[in-house]
């Protein structure tokens, strides 16, 4: 790693117990891509939650040759309903929500890392043919108070997306039946999308000429 490891603690104490779990994970990045430029970890406890037992958030900032991975690793009840196969968030899951303990948030924040960094270097390194088209997906549900949502894919699959793979700060514009071009890697509980970009619609040129044709 060319710079120095940078973590940052918001709303909580600086502890060193957590900086070497931190530095521990953070090595272990350096097996999947030896290219890494620098590395930044905040670890966060929100103001409404300043209480012993209190839900961490951890983010990860990943500088790489050409590009910049942000990982956020956060509390998500409906989301962590999901996975869990239950209907509805209940009480039980906000009690044993992983993202309590800072140990496994810091860990769950390391192994998206982990995977969004093989999914890098596997571009990077040609085993995705560049003149393979993206796929393409439409948007079926949205939560967009948490973040996140779920795509269909062209053969009938569901993938899951959060805010931060939405590229260009658009995940407020997506709707649901808007088309999208993402790339896939594997997710906790299946597959999740690692980017998604929303698909302009392109302007017809008969209806710009109708248009002048009747302004004359």
């Amino acid at each position: 790693m060319q710079v120095p490891l940078q973590i940052t603690f918001r709303n909580m104490k600086s502890s060193s117990i957590v900086r070497e779990w931190i530095q521990q994970e953070a090595k272990k990045l350096e097996t999947f891509c030896r290219r890494i430029m620098g590395c930044r970890v905040a670890v966060e406890m929100p103001h409404h939650h300043h209480r012993k037992g209190g839900s961490y958030h951890v983010r990860i900032d990943l500088t790489l040759p050409g590009a910049e991975l942000v990982i956020k690793r956060q509390p998500n009840l409906k989301y962590r309903a999901w996975l869990e196969g239950e209907p509805q968030a209940h009480k039980r899951l906000e009690l044993d929500g992983a993202h309590k303990n800072l140990r496994q948030a810091i860990d769950d924040a390391f192994r998206a890392a982990a995977r969004r960094l093989q999914a890098f270097v596997r571009r990077r390194g040609g085993y995705v043919k560049k003149h393979e088209a993206a796929p393409t997906a439409r948007v079926t549900r949205l939560e967009t108070e948490e973040g996140y949502g779920f795509l269909l894919t062209q053969d009938g699959r569901e993938v899951y997306f959060h805010r931060d793979s939405v590229l260009n700060h658009s995940f407020s514009r997506l709707r649901v039946g808007s088309t999208v071009v993402f790339a896939e890697e594997p997710g906790e509980k299946g597959p999740q999308a690692s980017t998604v970009r929303i698909v302009r619609k392109r302007r017809t040129p008969g209806l710009a000429l109708t248009t002048l044709a009747t302004a004359l």
